[in-house]
């Protein structure tokens, strides 16, 4: 009796900190980033410690067919919900450093590059891919940092994460 009335109040602070975590930061846990009506970015809407709304448009690129945009810097954006896109890339240091600023080159595996993504338009250590299903190797190159590979297939209505992750922290 007693184990399960733990196991009540472990679940009930739990759920507590959430709540409070929602209050703190205007209930931007959960929020959904949709698309602009033009599709030239996200927008995202949240509201700060102090109760005013902040509006924020994440940019999304476009490469031919392919769609693309970064996202992941602070709490607001790395607890929003996204558009469904195929692929997530998260830029990893070290045991735990985020990493932005990282150069992306996606080539299908016959070497046909289908995207080239450059470092500046990477603000944050999450890029999401808007590929088509298929085979495709993945090279990333963070500032000061040797290249990370990867290879990565997705197939039909599939969503997949990847972490490209640089062995240490320091440049």
């Amino acid at each position: 009796m007693r184990q399960v009335h733990m196991r009540r109040m472990v679940v009930m602070s739990a759920v507590s900190l959430a709540l409070i975590g929602q209050v703190a930061y205007g209930g931007a846990l959960g929020r959904t980033a949709p698309v602009m009506p033009a599709g030239e970015g996200l927008a995202l809407e949240y509201r700060d410690a102090s109760g005013s709304t902040v509006r924020e448009t994440i940019p999304v690129y476009h490469a031919g067919p392919v769609k693309y945009f970064s996202a992941g810097v602070g709490l607001e954006e790395r607890s929003a919900h996204y558009p469904p896109f195929p692929l997530k890339l998260i830029f990893v240091a070290g045991p735990r450093t985020y990493l932005n600023q990282v150069s992306v080159a996606i080539a299908e595996t016959a070497g046909k590059v289908r995207l080239a993504v450059p470092r500046e338009r990477v603000t944050g250590p999450w890029l999401f891919v808007d590929l088509p299903p298929g085979t495709y190797d993945i090279t990333a190159e963070g500032t000061g940092k040797a290249q990370v590979k990867e290879r990565v297939t997705i197939a039909a209505k599939e969503h997949k994460t990847v972490y490209l992750r640089w062995k240490t922290e320091t440049t």
